[in-house]
């Protein structure tokens, strides 16, 4: 059985900055909300979860960099530790969704339409963050997470 869709929040989590990503209620497309920079993990935390208020989303999903082989790398290290402490903060679900390439996609996107670099560096984290939600929202027709799908 479909169902209407809970909002969902995007992450794409960097050493030194968040980008931010929402769906739409319906679960089909994903909009750009931001970009936050880096300071104290608890603070960090802490301004995802406001924002995760304000747009009433009702699930966290958070690229997971790894390699192009399929493995872990060091930054897949540090956003599971993140997404750790961020679990702490969060009376939502989080789950984790592959974001390999969405930052080289998104610099492709960026320099095609002509942005400088400075901007590109302002705002690549929250492209990559609308590409990497909508590839889940593609892959996860109405908003079903995997623990849906399991259940039928």
């Amino acid at each position: 059985m479909t169902h209407i869709c809970k909002r969902i929040l995007g992450l794409d989590v960097g050493d030194k900055r968040i980008g931010i990503a929402v769906s739409d209620e319906m679960g089909i497309t994903a909009q750009v909300v931001g970009t936050l920079v880096r300071s104290q993990t608890t603070v960090d935390c802490g301004r995802i979860m406001k924002i995760a208020q304000e747009k009433g989303a009702e699930l966290i999903v958070a690229g997971l960099p790894k390699k192009l082989n399929g493995s872990s790398s060091p930054q897949t290290k540090k956003v599971e530790a993140f997404l750790a402490e961020l679990r702490k903060h969060s009376h939502i679900p989080i789950e984790t969704w592959d974001e390999r390439l969405t930052t080289t996609s998104a610099e492709a996107i960026l320099i095609e339409a002509d942005l400088r670099r400075k901007l590109r560096r302002d705002i690549i984290d929250s492209i990559a963050a609308q590409i990497m939600l909508q590839h889940y929202l593609d892959c996860n027709p109405v908003g079903e997470s995997e623990r849906d799908r399991g259940r039928k």
